[in-house]
């Protein structure tokens, strides 16, 4: 691209927030479609605020049912561009009317997963453009009018045919203009002596209303010498070919520029091939690495689940081991001979037998001095009866604990 083109889209992108990506973006797609322009115009949104935006408009080759169709589009992207979608939208001419569908409204606004799904750092205008291209070869957003409800605008060639700008809730018709294709210009020749392939796709049921020839009406190419089939040539003729020195053009003239207007449209329909099925690998692509991705976590969750269950069958075990030796356990018990429980406990020296029992009978001689008490306060026994029973016990329990404490000492426990 001529560095006047680019000083002129970083001139229009100057207000954008991220100027280096955008740009690349828009030099991208018009260096791979030249039958798309660049402006910079105001887009008044649906709240009625306006903001100058980028705005792509054109033609692109779109193919449906083996023949090729230029559908006119318009791309505007928003400042913040590539953090945001940008909106498209298809702009019929007069002889065309909208098909409405999933994809286009009946405001020519554009519906396509690739939008709804835009990726900053991964999607790109150039890959937008395949996917209409490929969307719209299998559903054609606009087709012909029938013949009465055509109008045919009175513009010459080489001028510029207004677009109606009002059904896209953006700018108006005054500054919504596209070339008209002119005899050296980017678009494909349109072949002749076939009424349904025109720019456009023909009405449901029914033939394209065009031009003689398949022509639409305000696109007039002009004959070459000798009847030459219409066709301009491509990139249009040099000084060589012009004339000779009569100012006549000679069939070679005709033959090489038929020649290369050929080559020309070979080569870009091979591109439009290629340009689609890049897009058609990227999209593929994309959903191997979601699935490969996918079968990532599954294996990692199917890992987990595998532990978890050799350590459920370990628990399992554990559990099955101790619950035989609870049955063994009780088992046992119930087998057993009853235990006395004097006999239970038992001492391991004669001096820890003397310890024991004198610790016993001093419990049993306090809680007996303690219930004397309870009984004379409630009446039980009198005061001399009480006084009796419990000097005698008091003197017992004085010689007991005499008794427990030298046995602590022989035995070298703490006092």
């Amino acid at each position: 691209m001529p560095a006047v083109e680019e000083t002129q889209i970083v001139k229009y992108l100057s207000k954008y927030k991220y100027v280096a990506a955008t740009k690349k973006d828009v030099v991208d797609v018009v260096t791979t479609y030249r039958s798309l322009s660049y402006d910079l115009q105001k887009f008044v949104f649906n709240d009625g605020t306006s903001k100058d935006l980028f705005t792509l408009q054109g033609t692109i080759p779109v193919v449906y049912k083996s023949n090729t169709y230029f559908i006119p589009i318009c791309i505007w992207l928003m400042d913040t561009h590539p953090q945001n979608a940008p909106m498209c939208f298809v702009k019929p001419t007069p002889t065309m009317q909208i098909k409405v569908s999933m994809y286009v409204d009946h405001n020519g606004k554009v519906y396509l997963p690739y939008l709804h799904d835009w990726q900053p750092h991964s999607s790109d205008l150039l890959s937008l453009i395949q996917v209409m291209i490929v969307t719209f070869g299998d559903h054609p957003p606009v087709y012909s009018k029938p013949k009465e409800q055509q109008v045919t605008p009175p513009y010459p060639n080489n001028s510029f045919m207004p677009q109606p700008g009002g059904a896209m809730g953006g700018p108006g018709a005054s500054n919504m203009f596209l070339p008209y294709p002119s005899a050296g210009g980017n678009f494909p020749p349109y072949p002749t002596g076939n009424a349904n392939f025109g720019p456009y796709p023909p009405a449901p049921g029914g033939a394209a209303a065009g031009g003689a020839g398949g022509y639409p009406p305000y696109m007039n190419y002009p004959q070459t010498a000798g009847g030459g089939g219409g066709y301009p040539p491509a990139g249009g003729y040099s000084p060589s070919m012009n004339a000779t020195s009569t100012g006549t053009i000679t069939e070679e003239h005709i033959k090489a520029s038929l020649i290369s207007a050929v080559e020309d449209k070979l080569r870009r329909r091979i591109q439009e091939k290629v340009n689609q099925y890049q897009a058609e690998i990227e999209t593929l692509n994309r959903t191997k690495q979601e699935l490969v991705e996918g079968s990532a976590k599954i294996d990692a969750i199917i890992q987990r689940l595998e532990r978890e269950q050799v350590d459920m069958q370990k628990n399992i075990n554990v559990l099955r081991d101790k619950e035989q030796e609870l049955e063994k356990s009780l088992e046992s018990l119930e087998n057993a001979e009853p235990i006395d429980p004097d006999e239970a406990v038992t001492t391991t020296a004669p001096l820890y037998r003397q310890l024991l029992n004198a610790y016993a009978d001093e419990s049993a001689t306090e809680d007996a001095i303690y219930y004397l008490g309870e009984g004379l306060r409630g009446g039980v026994i009198d005061l001399e009866t009480f006084l009796k029973h419990v000097r005698t016990l008091s003197r017992k329990q004085f010689i007991l604990r005499a008794t427990m404490q030298k046995c602590r000492q022989k035995a070298g426990l703490a006092g």
